[in-house]
């Protein structure tokens, strides 16, 4: 009587082989001997390096007592799952090429904004958490619109990632009632902190209090950004990059970007300060912070006892 074996699903046919000799107590050498095969068939029948063919199917059905269809079977299902397996990781390779076209994903992995996985699936939830978007087929609704210098050729895509951080870090922020007026007239007491390289730090929760959020976040690679101002829900944002490790562009930068907000400009504003565009904004931006800094009666003075020399 043939038995009727059930394999176990998606099993290797070499696995049940083992599981027959085994349970008989041979070697592969029995077998081979028994089924006039060479022993290396065997071996590597059990490896999965070898495909049974029909020929063999029958010889283990005889030698096992069960039906050739079982052994060809087991090596079809086998070898279509194997198939499967490759569909599906070309589905996964396809996939995280679109990730990775869609948003810096090493950039965004060497930050800790997300973690890395083999799964392409899991890859695209986070990437899709950080963009607060349903799928990577939908475009990233920002706060911030784009216009800055595109001389240096940034990557918009990168841009577009730094600027979506800056959103996730304020909207963890608590802020005060915001006036431009109360900004305008806190001006000299952000800029005291200017004193005493440690009381920078005081400088976001100044900000905070004023009803201006505030964040820092490093460039990213091709953005050439050194600040950003812009308003989300109403309420004002200014983000640095520190993309010089300087105090003087510390300063200068975030004196920039509160120009904008302190001068009623509504619009949003991704600066590169090595090359700004030329506009009245941008000019009163600029303006605003060099008289913030510099006192002008204290330059004019200087200048005119010391007479500098651009080319001394």
């Amino acid at each position: 009587m043939v038995q009727q074996l059930i394999p176990a699903r998606v099993s290797p046919p070499g696995r049940i082989l083992v599981r027959e000799l085994e349970a008989r107590g041979w070697t592969q050498k029995d077998l081979a001997e028994i089924t006039g095969r060479p022993v290396q068939t065997i071996n590597e029948i059990i490896q999965a390096k070898k495909q049974i063919t029909p020929e063999t199917a029958l010889a283990l059905a005889a030698a096992f007592g069960t039906s050739a269809e079982f052994w060809t079977n087991l090596e079809t299902n086998y070898r279509l799952h194997l198939a499967r397996k490759d569909q599906e990781q070309q589905r996964d390779i396809a996939r995280k090429s679109q990730l990775y076209s869609f948003a810096p994903v090493p950039e965004l992995i060497k930050r800790g904004w997300i973690q890395a996985s083999d799964s392409a699936q899991e890859l695209e939830k986070q990437i899709c958490d950080f963009f607060d978007i349903p799928s990577i087929d939908e475009p990233p609704q920002l706060a911030i619109n784009f216009r800055c210098t595109q001389d240096r050729n940034p990557e918009q895509i990168a841009q577009l990632t730094w600027a979506k951080r800056v959103e996730n870090v304020v909207k963890q922020q608590k802020v005060g009632s915001f006036d431009r007026e109360q900004l305008r007239a806190a001006i000299p007491n952000i800029l005291a902190c200017a004193a005493n390289a440690e009381d920078v730090a005081k400088v976001p929760t100044l900000l905070l209090a004023l009803g201006v959020h505030f964040a820092i976040v490093p460039h990213l690679s091709k953005t050439y950004l050194d600040g950003a101002a812009f308003y989300l829900d109403s309420t004002p944002v200014v983000a640095l990059t520190l993309r010089y490790d300087r105090i003087d562009s510390f300063w200068f930068t975030l004196m920039h970007e509160l120009g904008h907000i302190a001068a009623g400009h509504q619009g949003s504003y991704l600066d590169n300060l090595d090359n700004l565009e030329v506009n009245a904004e941008e000019t009163e931006a600029n303006q605003l912070a060099a008289n913030w800094l510099i006192d002008a009666t204290a330059l004019q003075n200087f200048t005119s006892t010391t007479k500098p020399s651009l080319f001394s």
